[in-house]
């Protein structure tokens, strides 16, 4: 009873327990966490990415392998760059954005190879002469003033490094956005001549996540204070010819917040709105990489390309060659040029195919945890694993499911994997918890049981509940009874406390000899002890297994007399030793659980349990320790029997031969048993005769060998010869 008002509430505090573990894991979102998280969504992108779009709205202007082979190694001289802007800008694209920052002059303009040579002898009109020529430097910006051209910036830890202020405008609505973006302290830029020429100004900056996968692009940063946005943000902003970014902060929906600032909702240019996350990134829903996206440099320099693969297209100017070592690493592509990647956000921007992680995302989450995880503890404990399982199998394939279809319908991040595993391991928690209370409820039902049943019937009824009902069947069964001699006189010597100690030192060695020989105890009944063999299964030497028994039990009996006469010397008290008879039968008998649903016993019913009873009753009269009846003495022939006659059990009519079982197998191969066993046979042989001369001198024959018990019967059939019936 202790067990089952205890369960519940273990189970119920194990279940707060993992849940409270899970929630408090999922909000610290340690690395494993979220890489666990990252990589499910990488999964679905590569199941599902965005399709190309054959259209190409974005295009690259690649510096590749063949383009450096023709043109040189990189740097380039900036009149490449200029001529290269100004043919993107005749042949009408609708932006020109270089992912390159251009930080230092160009090495082979004009007054830098003037500055070279001036220390050399006689150069002084060859200075001269370059001085008179237009810098390289100032001719691309000329080029980039003429275009809707698009510079990049790159922000750096360095705090005194400061770059131009942007361009553009940049409003917002809502909490201020720079406590929410990511903010660099300084910034390297283009030269001034370049960037006073730009019609806009974008970061470069690449913000990876732990393992160094590019999943996401930041919309806007903070460099040195001042918000700048992403260089595919600013392209689209120019080639839209747009003049204003819009911010929409936590509390700019003018709805109270309750004081959470959870960052940026979203970015709007124009018509379009972009989802943002609260630190104003846009994931990026990538496709595959596809070759048509690119234009060689090289054919742009020479006038080759084709005008119309450029004419209203937004067009990014970048490094794809390998040995450049702009290269990073998406869900995609282990390696992708980094153009590309500003390429694509371009063009996920331009189609409004995105991914989304909405702010709701991490509670809806959390909420599964509790819900599901709540409901399968509780099933656990009210229905039963199976049904826990089958219950929790179902709601895991749901929330795959629905978080598949959010991303392949709605372009929504919803992380299936770790309520998953969550709730699995909420499962296999309580699961491990009633499995190891189901286990100490067997132990306690093998501890309670084991003092009254054989081990196998312990065992039996722990695998299987069920046995404990009503019901029965008829078994050939062995009986044995034992009951103390005198145990009235004995009983009055002892106070009520020395009379349980004595009752319970007499029948522990007792019981253990029974359940040792795989004997079910019956009952106890005061200072007697009724076992049987054969039952709850099947025992094929049960007659034998019950003569050990019985044997062990007067082994047993004989060493606790020698304890107790020990333990009487030393106070002097008087020493009677403790006597017992015991009674062993064979035959048919009723075996199953006796009683009513609320109170029953596992016993035997049947005709054999009276008879073993009254064996029990004529070891008085014969003065034999242990009696069996004909049916057990046929059933173990192999032990040292000795037939004493022919009684009538009460309310029986046939009378039954007895025999006393007084050795083991062993006992009854040796010398001594089989001379005992002839003389024997003469003594019954005289009382067939009823010659009382006869009768005596075989008695004392028998003497010679007869010790205790037997020894008595002996003497008194030699001192009062009665002739066999």
């Amino acid at each position: 009873m202790r067990l089952r008002e205890t369960k519940l509430p273990l189970a119920l505090l194990i279940a707060v327990a993992l849940l409270t573990a899970c929630v408090a894991l999922r909000i610290a979102d340690p690395d494993p966490v979220a890489r666990l998280r990252l990589s499910v969504f990488d999964t679905y992108l590569r199941s599902a990415p965005r399709p190309v779009d054959t259209s190409f709205p974005v295009r690259i202007v690649a510096i590749d392998e063949a383009s450096l082979a023709k043109v040189g190694q990189w740097p380039w001289p900036r009149d490449r760059l200029s001529a290269i802007v100004a043919n993107l800008k005749a042949a009408g694209a609708a932006s020109i954005t270089f992912d390159l920052v251009l930080a230092e002059p160009d090495r082979m303009s004009p007054e830098e190879l003037a500055r070279s040579v001036s220390s050399r002898s006689n150069s002084a009109a060859l200075v001269a002469e370059l001085a008179k020529m237009p810098s390289n430097d100032e001719n691309l910006g000329k080029a980039i003033a003429a275009a809707p051209v698009v510079l990049g910036v790159a922000g750096t830890s360095d705090g005194k490094a400061k770059i131009a202020r942007y361009p553009g405008a940049i409003a917002f609505a809502g909490d201020d956005p720079a406590q929410f973006v990511h903010a660099f302290a300084g910034g390297v830029e283009n030269l001034p001549v370049l960037t006073k020429a730009a019609s806009g100004i974008g970061a470069v900056n690449w913000l990876p996540s732990a393992d160094q996968v590019i999943r996401r692009i930041p919309l806007i940063v903070s460099i040195g204070g001042a918000l700048y946005p992403s260089l595919a943000l600013e392209a689209f902003r120019v080639g839209t010819g747009q003049s204003t970014i819009f911010l929409k902060s936590s509390g700019g929906s003018g709805l109270s917040a309750f004081g959470q600032k959870t960052g940026i909702e979203s970015v709007r240019v124009g018509e379009t709105i972009l989802p943002s996350d609260g630190q104003g990134e846009l994931w990026l829903k990538l496709s595959h990489s596809d070759p048509r996206r690119q234009i060689s440099a090289l054919s742009v320099l020479d006038g080759t390309f084709d005008p119309a693969a450029v004419k209203g297209r937004h067009v990014l100017i970048g490094a794809t060659a390998t040995g450049l070592l702009d290269l990073r690493a998406t869900p995609l592509e282990a390696a992708a040029p980094g153009v590309e990647i500003h390429a694509q956000a371009l063009e996920q921007i331009l189609s409004g195919d995105h991914l989304e992680r909405p702010a709701y995302a991490t509670g809806a989450e959390l909420t599964f945890i509790v819900i599901v995880g709540a409901l399968v503890a509780w099933l656990i404990e009210r229905s039963g694993a199976l049904v826990a399982a089958a219950v929790g199998v179902a709601a895991i394939a749901l929330i795959i499911a629905a978080s598949w279809f959010a991303y392949s319908r709605a372009g929504l991040l919803f992380d299936p994997v770790y309520p998953s595993l969550s709730v699995a391991l909420l499962y296999l928690g309580i699961s491990l918890t009633s499995y190891i209370k189901s286990e100490v409820e067997r132990a306690e039902i093998r501890s309670a049981f084991g003092h009254y049943v054989s081990a196998p019937l312990v065992e039996e009824l722990a695998r299987n509940r069920d046995k404990l009902k009503l019901g029965g069947e008829t078994r050939e069964i062995t009986l044995l009874f034992a009951d103390v001699r005198g145990f009235s006189k004995l009983s009055e010597s002892m106070t009520a406390e020395e009379l349980i100690r004595f009752v319970n030192r007499l029948f522990t060695p007792l019981t253990d000899e029974i359940l040792k020989h795989n004997g079910t105890i019956d009952k106890f009944m005061g200072d007697a002890v009724m076992a049987f063999w054969n039952a709850p299964l099947p025992d094929a030497a049960h007659a034998a297994n019950a003569c050990r028994t019985a044997l062990a039990m007067r082994q047993s009996l004989a060493r606790l007399n020698d304890e107790l006469q020990t333990e009487n010397m030393s106070p002097g008290k008087p020493f009677a030793p403790v006597r017992m008879g015991i009674g062993l039968n064979t035959g048919k008998c009723v075996v199953g659980n006796v009683g009513s649903p609320q109170r029953f016993d596992y016993s035997v019913l049947g005709d054999v349990v009276n008879v073993a009873a009254r064996f029990e009753e004529a070891t008085k009269t014969f003065a034999a320790d242990i009696i069996v009846g004909e049916r057990t003495a046929a059933e173990a022939p192999q032990f040292a029997l000795l037939e004493l006659g022919a009684v009538t059990p009460r309310g029986k009519d046939r009378p039954e031969i007895i025999f006393a079982l007084l050795g083991d197998e062993a006992y009854a191969a040796g010398e001594l048993f089989r001379r005992w066993e002839t003389a024997h046979a003469a003594f019954l042989s005289a009382q067939s005769d009823g010659d009382p001369s006869r009768i005596g001198q075989a008695a004392s024959e028998c003497l010679q060998f007869a010790s205790g018990g037997m020894a008595d019967y002996y003497r008194k059939s030699a001192a009062h010869p009665v002739p066999r019936a």
